[in-house]
Formats: structure tokens, C-alpha cells, sequence
């Protein structure tokens, strides 16, 4: 078990799990829509299952990749403590796993959990032909809070929409900024990523401008809450604030010439980020 949790680096499911748990209580915060305790776990359980098959068909899919590159070469596949076929059953498992607690939710979640699949696993098998890829990434990670709030009950409603939004560049933000570490090795296979594309200064560049672009969306998604839910107080202005703080922060941690601070800017800088926005938002809307 603790192999497999390696596998899908299960700590970092803290990146996107706060924006869907404020999906999901935005809407069962609305009169015609009731809280129920099965379809939180159901949630949480589609989170985890979403999670684990994307992070595991990234490694199975990149396996030959990665055991190429000094830095990814000890991870379960290449290294031999996970199987091929071992993380192919493992990758069907959590698959299939989702669709059917999707199906318990409610026919939308259902009917539309193998898009989610698709652009979730699709993700792996963009750099090897656009440097977009961060940006796919981000549309993964972006489905948490619309989800989460479809699952409760909402529909397609604009501030789950902004929220998603604010996801999706924060993730690509981040993700250009971890990928600068690779620019030689992606450069050296022919892969695509935005630091082969653009060098690692030009990168750092706009990953800036994508999150001063994300911080403009928090803001706009902030007030937003407040014109729907009156209840909103300071708390959910401080949340956006710490969150676009620590924004820019990770931002003080890299140079295109110093990468060692890149795990501290994109682990731990944004979990805090994630965990702590969440909480905020979630304890004023129901102090």
C-alpha cells in the first residue's frame, strides 16, 4: 500500500481537494439543495479514485521516460517496485471505481465522468505533442470545485465556473515553474513543454502573468460569493488574500539560474495555499 501511495504521490491530492470541498458546500449552502454525509464520501471517494488513476497512468505511460531521467529514475516503475501490469490493473481499478460512485450521485456526474476521465488521463500523453500540456493539467485539476458542486446538486452555476478558473491557472502557473527543472532532458527526447519552448526566464515570465491573471480571477470569484451568499464576511477576503500571497511567494523561491527552492515553491507553498483557502471559505460561510 505505501508502494502505490508513492506511485500517485497521494499527499498531493491536498492541491485540488479544498477547491472541491468549497464546491460542494457552496451548494448545499443553497435553500433547495440539502447536506447529505453519502454524497460528501462519495466526493471525497471520486477525488481519491480520479487522482490515483491519473497520477498511476502518468507513471505507467511515462515509464520508459522516466527511468531515461537521473531525477525520475527511482520512482516504483522504472525502479521495479511496482509492475507494468501491476499499475495497469491498478489504473482499471480506480477507473472503474469512479464511474460507479459517480453513478450513485446523481445521472449528470454519471453521464459526464468519462470526459472527466478522458481529459484527467489524457493529460499524460500531451507533452509528446504540445508544449500546452500545463495547461491540460490545469483543466484536470479545474474539474474539483464544478464537480464537487455538480455532485451536491448545483448546475453549471457562475461561481463554481470562477472557482474552476482560478484552478486551472494556478495549476498551469505552477506546473511551468516545477517543469523548468527538466527543460534539458524534455529538450534532449523531443517533448514538449512550455521551458522547451519558451527557455527557463521567458517560462518564469508567464507563469507570473498567469497568476497575476489567477489572482484577478480569485478576487473577481470572491465578490462574486458575496453578491450569491450574503452570509460571506471577512474571512473569505482574507482566504483570497493568503492564497494570492502565497501566489506570488513561490514566486520569490525560483530563478532561472537557482532551482533549488522548486519543490518548497511548488509542494509545499501551494498544499498551504490550497489548505488554507479552503478552510477559510468554507468556516465563514457557515460561521
Amino acid at each position: 500500500m505505501k508502494n502505490y501511495f508513492a506511485l500517485v504521490t497521494f499527499s498531493h491530492t491536498i492541491f485540488a481537494l479544498p477547491f472541491a470541498l468549497v464546491g460542494y458546500f457552496l451548494a448545499v449552502h443553497q435553500p433547495q439543495i440539502s447536506f447529505r454525509w453519502e454524497t460528501l464520501v462519495f466526493v471525497l471517494l471520486c477525488m481519491v479514485f480520479a487522482r490515483n488513476a491519473a497520477m498511476a497512468f502518468n507513471r505507467y505511460l511515462d515509464r520508459d521516460i522516466d527511468e531515461k531521467n537521473p531525477r525520475t529514475a527511482t520512482r516504483e516503475i522504472p525502479a521495479g517496485v511496482i509492475s507494468e501490469r501491476s499499475a495497469l490493473f491498478f489504473i482499471i481499478i480506480n477507473c472503474l471505481a469512479f464511474v460507479v460512485v459517480t453513478y450513485f450521485i446523481n445521472p449528470l456526474c454519471f453521464y459526464l465522468s468519462p470526459v472527466a476521465l478522458l481529459i484527467i488521463l489524457g493529460y499524460s500523453a500531451t507533452k509528446r505533442f504540445t508544449f500546452l500540456c500545463h495547461f491540460v493539467l490545469g483543466l484536470g485539476l479545474s474539474l474539483a470545485p464544478l464537480g464537487a458542486y455538480l455532485a451536491a446538486g448545483g448546475s453549471f452555476d457562475i461561481l463554481p465556473l470562477l472557482y474552476s478558473g482560478v484552478v486551472l491557472l494556478w495549476v498551469a502557473g505552477f506546473d511551468i515553474i516545477y517543469a523548468i527543472q527538466d527543460e534539458s532532458f524534455d529538450r534532449s527526447l523531443e517533448l514538449n513543454s512550455v521551458p522547451v519552448k519558451l527557455g527557463a526566464k521567458n517560462s518564469l515570465r508567464l507563469s507570473s502573468i498567469l497568476h497575476v491573471i489567477c489572482a484577478v480571477l480569485a478576487v473577481v470569484a470572491s465578490w462574486t460569493a458575496t453578491q450569491i451568499y450574503p452570509e460571506f464576511g471577512w474571512l473569505n477576503y482574507a482566504a483570497t488574500g493568503f492564497f494570492i500571497a502565497m501566489l506570488f511567494y513561490q514566486h520569490t523561491l525560483v530563478t532561472p539560474t537557482d532551482l533549488s527552492k522548486v519543490n518548497r515553491a511548488f509542494f509545499t507553498t501551494n498544499g498551504i495555499a490550497s489548505l488554507v483557502f479552503g478552510v477559510l471559505v468554507i468556516t465563514d460561510l457557515y460561521l
